[in-house]
């Protein structure tokens, strides 16, 4: 363990709350820091103690312990900190999920029978979402900005001809973690492998992209409320959400928002 200067001590709780911000909610694709769900972060010399909040009582279990067990890593990570302490509070399974976080059990140790799914193959599952989400932005941004630009010529689009900075920006860095290409000659509408899709089903695959990333922006939006509405006050922990509705989206002056997936089994 590195010692900790004494002029340093007095960032150290900054140094954390930037550490826990890498941790992402995986079905939202936004950092719990931006989401309000860290209630409380306390630091005593190399002692950190945090306690994390969801939107509700129910929230899907594997989706709870993989943040909760992302926060412990993301401090225990820091070269200043000796002894982690992450709680989840206010959950049905806050008991089961705290105490196999104390004992670092690991999710089947943590879950064991009822742990059906690997927590690798989860992250995969909503890193792939993310990147389909990120994908259909950028080729939509694209689309609205060039209006000789047709549909079915999206799937010719590489990666260098996209125009808009931060939708570029928030696709690389999703391409990145699933390994996919990032060279400007790449090109944009790939499947999760990074295969170029036949051009008569760009369209289809555009749309099926777009369904994708409504339902991320409205679970969003949904657990935003939800939380605020749970613990009051917890809308000004929340970040503004850069990436979220558009007025294309609105059916009827209402945004779609699918339902929450709230079960052990569900990956």
């Amino acid at each position: 363990m590195t010692a900790v200067l004494p002029e340093a001590r007095g960032d150290l709780r900054g140094q954390a709350f930037q550490a826990l911000s890498v941790v992402l909610d995986p079905e939202l694709d936004e950092p719990i820091t931006d989401l309000g769900f860290v209630r409380s972060l306390a630091v005593d010399g190399d002692v950190v103690v945090v306690h994390l909040r969801l939107p509700t009582s129910f929230c899907s279990p594997n989706f709870a312990y993989l943040m909760a067990s992302d926060a412990k890593d993301a401090l225990t990570d820091l070269p200043w900190t000796r002894t982690v302490v992450v709680e989840l509070d206010d959950h049905h399974d806050s008991d089961l999920i705290n105490a196999g976080l104390a004992a670092d059990a690991g999710y089947r140790g943590t879950f064991r029978h009822e742990a059906e799914h690997d927590l690798d193959d989860l992250r995969l599952t909503f890193r792939r979402k993310a990147h389909t989400a990120a994908m259909e932005r950028a080729l939509t941004t694209l689309l609205r900005a060039d209006t000789d630009l047709r549909e079915e010529d999206l799937g010719d689009v590489v990666l260098a001809e996209l125009r808009d900075e931060r939708t570029t920006d928030a696709l690389l860095r999703r391409r990145a973690a699933l390994g996919l290409g990032t060279e400007p000659s790449d090109p944009v509408l790939v499947d999760d492998h990074g295969t170029p899709y036949p051009r008569d089903e760009v369209p289809l695959r555009l749309r099926r992209a777009r369904s994708t990333r409504i339902s991320i922006d409205g679970n969003a939006h949904f657990c935003r409320g939800l939380l605020a509405t749970r613990y009051p006050g917890a809308e000004d922990d929340q970040t503004f959400r850069s990436e979220g509705f558009e007025p294309a989206d609105l059916r009827g002056g209402h945004p779609l928002l699918p339902l929450v997936v709230t079960t052990r089994e569900t990956a």
